[in-house]
């Protein structure tokens, strides 16, 4: 640990609760984690509160202080682009170091990274998506040269999603890997035994994922199409847990298709739910092709079942192809290993008592909060700028 350990963070993201998604839940998640831990942690976020809270008022939430300085805009969209100076008042408050989260559109994060350079705060950045179409514009910015070159430290939640953030920055830095993390004791079942549940009458298929674009419903339920013409002797069932703005096309699909006697859409489901679920279930799909990491499916894969995504996924940082799922290169290949699956009942077998028997020890946040902490010491010692003010 470095000197004067522990340390004040301020956590700054673009998007935060009350708005649902995977960087809203892993900041909170890692405030709450590097709190218990004994750092000070404040969040600072363009999203409106609740009842709409706004204009730098400070709500607690979970006990972590949210700075909200975001504007009220249509839908809650979170964009302030006046924030600069409240921010630089707020950020002199004796902080150390500044987390940044970044996705592919972040306005708000890129003015609070200028800010915290500025000031000369120790700065680190997590890249939380796959830059994909938007690498080549970013590049021409030169933004992210320039954030390496102030001290920014930068590290991504997966190894695809370093893979462009590195080309960007060609040998100028070190892209490192922070991935995100879940609490391994709650999703990790052993006790659901050594063989997963019976497959009669049907061999039970479970996603979870928002219902939008990104996330591939549709083309999901076009890849199992193709797998009941491959296998059609074996029955199966598919449940999608979540929901979206996609549900009403989903939905129009199943029925259009003819497929609603093996579709079921219940919608989103309690946490307690979709672990029952999950016990029940003896695979599970992860079809996006841009999914930086992929926690819905690593909670799946702790609780025992078999994932089939695909290999530009992030799944990749938990999924081990062949021994406790598979990672396709393309929608075939998925329908490929989905066939493969539903037909080996002892491949099956396999692959679940490897995931209920070996934990992802290094995706538990404690493990996380710890590689956490060497990226903000990283970070101050590359600072480059003048002595950051306290």
């Amino acid at each position: 640990m470095c000197q004067g350990w522990p340390v004040k963070i301020a956590l700054v993201t673009d998007c935060y609760l009350p708005r649902l998604g995977g960087i809203e839940v892993q900041v909170r998640d890692l405030a709450q984690g590097l709190r218990s831990v004994g750092h000070e942690v404040e969040v600072f976020t363009a999203t409106t509160g609740e009842d709409g809270q706004h204009g730098g008022l400070v709500e607690i939430v979970d006990d972590i202080p949210v700075h909200r300085l975001g504007l009220p805009l249509p839908a809650g969209f979170p964009l302030n682009p006046f924030a600069g100076r409240e921010l630089r008042r707020r950020l002199r408050d004796g902080f150390d170091v500044a987390h940044v989260h970044m996705g592919v559109v972040s306005p708000f994060t890129v003015e609070a990274t200028r800010v915290a350079r500025s000031l000369g705060l120790p700065t680190t950045m997590t890249w939380h998506c796959m830059l994909a179409w938007a690498e080549p514009a970013i590049g021409l910015t030169g933004a992210v040269r320039r954030w390496a070159r102030a001290g920014v430290s930068m590290n991504a939640v997966s190894s695809v999603a370093a893979v462009p953030v590195q080309r960007l920055l060609g040998n100028l830095a070190d892209v490192r890997v922070l991935p995100n993390g879940i609490d391994v004791d709650t999703w990790w079942q052993p006790a659901h035994g050594s063989t997963p549940p019976p497959t009669s009458p049907h061999v039970e298929l479970v996603t979870a994922m928002r219902l939008v674009a990104r996330k591939r419903p549709i083309p999901m339920l076009q890849v199992l199409q193709r797998v009941h013409a491959m296998v059609p002797e074996v029955p199966f069932r598919l449940t999608i847990l979540g929901d979206g703005r996609l549900r009403s096309s989903v939905e129009a699909y199943v029925r259009r298709e003819g497929i609603a006697d093996w579709v079921d859409l219940p919608g989103r489901v309690s946490r307690p739910e979709l672990l029952r679920r999950y016990a029940a279930a003896h695979v599970y799909l992860s079809p996006a092709k841009l999914e930086s990491f992929g926690i819905a499916a690593l909670e799946a894969r702790c609780a025992g079942l078999p994932v089939v995504g695909l290999d530009t996924s992030g799944a990749s940082e938990f999924v081990y192809d062949g021994v406790n799922g598979y990672l396709a290169r393309t929608d075939d290949g998925m329908a490929s290993a989905i066939a493969r699956l539903l037909t080996d009942t002892a491949l099956r077998e396999r692959m679940y008592r490897y995931n209920v028997t070996v934990p992802p020890s290094d995706l538990d946040w404690s493990a996380v909060i710890a590689t956490t902490e060497r990226e903000y010491e990283r970070a101050m010692g590359r600072l480059s700028a003048p002595e950051r003010v306290r």
